[in-house]
Parts: structure tokens; sequence; C-alpha cells
């Protein structure tokens, strides 16, 4: 187990990529801090978590909207007290994105869906640094998306917190390389069936897409030892290939 008594915080772990990812934590033994807004939710991953293993996760309600800085600076030393530092950190909280043009996006939509998906990042990767920096090795996964980073019509704010972020990413990872102890990556993960995927192409045949449980071992990877000395990296879900890089 090669994440035995390593400690990872996942956001939006309550469902679709946050809680896939979380399972994958799960299954090698890792202490898993379950970070979402939605109580059922977060319940529901606990459950699954301890059928598969004897480690119990923790739970965290957390809403990353509507948390001040005070909020985020009060998780980050709830966490430091529990559990001293973190081996990782992963960005999986969205929601289904508003859609439509220019002229059909409310103002409140618009930044609702940058606190989420930017601010948010932002807020709890510059609280969490100083626990991850604490071990020799540490990794931050941002979540991006292949549809929003390309520009895609209608995509909105949701787009653009998903530019966004990936350039975020890729300046912290560059910021925090030289001193070899964290490393930044972002998954894309693709043609996979998740809530925010059915909502972008609801027309979309399910039955062509991959499962979200395939994405496991890319996230033990990112998480994993195995990913030392990968940084600043965008990792396409579709084209990787998890042998070549082992």
């Amino acid at each position: 187990m090669p994440l035995y008594n390593q400690t990872f915080l996942v956001t939006g772990a309550g469902g679709g990529l946050g809680r896939i990812a979380a399972l994958a934590l799960a299954q090698q033994r890792a202490q898993v801090i379950l970070l979402d807004n939605n109580i059922e939710k977060l319940e529901s991953i606990y459950d699954a978590i301890i059928e598969i293993t004897e480690t119990e996760p923790a739970i965290y309600p957390f809403d990353l909207v509507g948390a001040t800085e005070q909020d985020f600076n009060e998780l980050a030393d709830t966490v430091e007290r529990k559990y001293r530092s973190l081996n990782g950190l992963v960005h999986s909280a969205t929601e289904k994105p508003t859609l439509g043009p220019l002229s059909s996006i409310s103002t409140q939509a618009f930044e609702h869906s940058l606190s989420l998906n930017l601010n948010a990042p932002f807020l709890l990767t510059k609280v969490l640094v100083p626990l991850l920096e604490k071990n020799t090795h540490a990794a931050i996964v941002f979540t991006s998306d292949s549809t929003a980073r390309k520009g895609t019509a209608y995509s909105s704010a949701y787009g653009v917190a998903k530019i966004a972020v990936e350039g975020f990413a890729l300046i912290i990872a560059d910021e925090l390389e030289s001193a070899g102890k964290i490393r930044v990556n972002i998954l894309v993960p693709g043609k996979v069936d998740t809530p925010v995927r059915n909502h972008l192409f609801p027309g979309e045949n399910k039955s062509s897409l991959a499962k979200a449980e395939s994405l496991t071992p890319i996230y033990q990877y990112l998480l994993g030892s195995e990913s030392i000395g990968i940084t600043g990296q965008v990792i396409e879900a579709e084209v990787f290939n998890l042998t070549n890089a082992l």
C-alpha cells in the first residue's frame, strides 16, 4: 500500500471526480480528508471508504464559495493540528456550469463560477502549501476540462475559470519546482461519464464514455511516489499511458 499513512485532502469529495479520487487514495490506505458542502454526499463517500479500508476518513463540510479567507485559514489550522502535514491536495470541486451566450449570463452567475472554480483553488492552495512543504515530497492535482480550455463558445465563466486555473497551476508549479518538494500537475479527464460531462453534452451517448473509475490509476500515479519529478504537466487522461509513465 504505497500511500499508507499519508494524508490527502480532496475537494468536491462527495460526487463526480472527487469521489473517484477519494476512493483511489483510500484503496491504498491513505488518510483522506473529504471536503464538500453536501453533508449527505460526504456521508455516502465516508461509508464507501469504510467498506474498503480500515482507515477512517475525515469529513470536513465546507462551502468553497461562501467561505471567507479566515475560514480557509481555520481549515489549514485544523488540518495542521490533527495531521501536522499534508502529502497531497486534489482540486475536484465543481458544479454543473451555467452555459449560454455572453448576453444571457448574469453577473452573479459569472462571479459564482469564478469563486468556485478559480478563487477557491487559489485560496486553498495558498493556505495549504506550508503543510505540503513539511514533507520531502508532496503533490497538488488540479482538474481542468478539454472543452473549456479551448475557449469553446458558450462555456462562459466555467471556461474562463478552467483556462485561468491551468495558468495558475503552471505558475505555481514553476515557483515550487526549484525547492523540489511539491509537484503540481493538471488532470484533464476527457470523455468520462460524470455529472458535469452529462450537463455539457446532454445528447451524448453515455455508452461511448469511459467510466469515471478509469481515472483511479491516474490519481494513484499523480499522488504517489512514481510521479516524483513530474511537475507542470497537463495530463490528458484519454492519451495517458501509465505503463510508459512508470
